[in-house]
């Protein structure tokens, strides 16, 4: 019995006609961290002469810290400090009310600072953006210019992460015991068309493969380019297997249906009922496989494990699909309501980001 798919490759379009290369019209970094650990970034955008917006957050990250250390960069960056994902005037979506106060709910405001992306892209007549995650290494920047040049001809195009791989805690451990373990695209390194804002980001994990998909099948996906995640320990503990969990189900059953050539209207209780003793069946084989020598790997999947025994149920993967359905259409109306305007305050001020210096471009020269 087949228990994994490891590798969704086959449903992404590989590049190989040349299109002309195309400067991107921003280059994204969400971040959490020192804005020294953006450095790379601030690079990439002087090099690219494109604008660089940085979306900080968090006890670490500050945009008065990085206009102070990139004053005299070259690039052109629009720096921003990012409230909580509640306290920003964007759409009320129904997944976040159904997971809210369960063991489901998310902390992060990786989600949120992506739609504000997309959001900030209608209302200042980008055509496009980049998203790169603030570990992500771009070895040539001439790839983002060959990835948004592509946006030509597809939706979104992402670009191959040749260096750690980026999976789920759960994918991770299967290559850990020899298992031929792939990974796909991400939000971690991908250029996203943005005249037709119709994807949203929901906020839970693999929130960037749901933002890939329509409402019944897989968008006009494009591949191209390298980049480098850099390396992380996946089993350090086991809450990130936890908090995983119910993302990476709903995201691996629904690309599982993509692979099998269906529509994804046939994930229905009894689809569900079949992926959750599909995924506990590969859990439970990973943890015969492990013979101990990567720590904190049984741990973690024990982790997993549980929250998936415990908690997750088919009738609450139907719920949540139901509910993201609903929320796109809220997305796609929520969408039509923005204008477009010159000004970065302006459009900063619409979804309640405001800074005490009202500084939020910076030029250098």
């Amino acid at each position: 019995m087949t228990l994994h798919h490891p590798s969704h490759r086959k449903l992404l379009q590989r590049a190989t006609e040349a299109t002309p290369p195309t400067t991107p019209d921003a280059l994204v970094v969400p971040t959490i961290r020192s804005p020294h650990r953006l450095e790379h970034a601030v690079k990439l955008a002087a090099k690219l002469e494109c604008r660089l917006v940085l979306l900080c957050s968090r006890r670490w990250s500050s945009a008065s810290a990085a206009e102070a250390l990139y004053r005299r960069s070259g690039a052109r960056i629009l720096a921003v400090d990012v409230p909580e994902p509640d306290q920003l005037a964007l759409p009320r979506f129904r997944t976040d009310a159904l997971l809210r106060g369960t063991v489901f709910e998310r902390r992060s405001d990786l989600s949120a600072k992506r739609n504000l992306a997309l959001l900030l892209a209608k209302q200042l007549g980008w055509r496009n953006v980049v998203f790169l995650d603030d570990d992500i290494h771009v070895p040539r920047s001439h790839d983002l210019r060959l990835a948004t040049g592509l946006l030509s001809r597809y939706e979104v195009v992402g670009l191959d992460n040749t260096g750690y791989p980026d999976n789920s805690v759960v994918c991770h451990a299967f290559r850990a015991v020899g298992g031929a373990q792939d990974s796909f695209v991400g939000g971690g390194a991908m250029a996203v068309r943005t005249t037709r804002v119709r994807s949203f980001f929901p906020n839970i994990y693999n929130e960037d493969w749901f933002y890939l998909l329509k409402d019944r099948g897989l968008r006009q996906v494009g591949v191209a380019g390298k980049v480098e995640q850099q390396p992380y320990d996946p089993f350090r503990t086991d809450e990130r297997a936890r908090a995983e969990e119910f993302g990476d189900l709903l995201a691996e059953g629904l690309y599982w249906l993509l692979d099998e050539g269906n529509d994804l209207i046939r994930a229905d209780h009894g689809y569900w009922t079949e992926a959750i003793n599909r995924r506990r069946g590969f859990i439970d084989h990973i943890l015969a496989s492990d013979h101990g020598q990567r720590p904190g790997l049984a741990d973690a999947l024990l982790a997993a494990r549980g929250r998936l025994t415990r908690h997750i149920t088919a009738e609450l993967c139907v719920s949540y699909l139901d509910a993201w359905r609903r929320d796109r259409e809220t997305w796609r109306k929520f969408v039509h309501t923005v204008h477009r305007t010159d000004s970065p305050d302006e459009a900063l001020s619409r979804w309640n980001i405001t800074t005490p210096d009202n500084k939020r471009v910076l030029t250098s020269h």
